[in-house]
């Protein structure tokens, strides 16, 4: 299973951009390779650990900006 972290987030000021360096270092932290700027990605052997990443990712959203979180599974991103 793939889990796929999709964000937009402001970087107008230098707190908004402090926070939205936070947010993807702490993706990389958790595991996550970045695929293009927004969007990082994690394989995870089963849904239950990538539950288990999709909390992570959960607890440290910014306050500002849209992120979206995708599961697909191995053999989708495959196609």
């Amino acid at each position: 299973m793939w889990v796929l972290v999709l964000f937009d987030l402001p970087t107008e000021t230098k707190k908004e951009r402090k926070a939205a360096s936070l947010f993807r270092k702490r993706l990389l932290n958790d595991g996550f390779n970045m695929f293009q700027f927004s969007i990082y990605m994690r394989f995870c052997p089963s849904r239950e650990n990538a539950q288990v990443h999709i909390r992570r990712v959960k607890l440290n959203l910014p306050k500002l900006g849209h992120v979206g979180i995708l599961c697909i599974t191995d053999k989708q991103f495959g196609m």
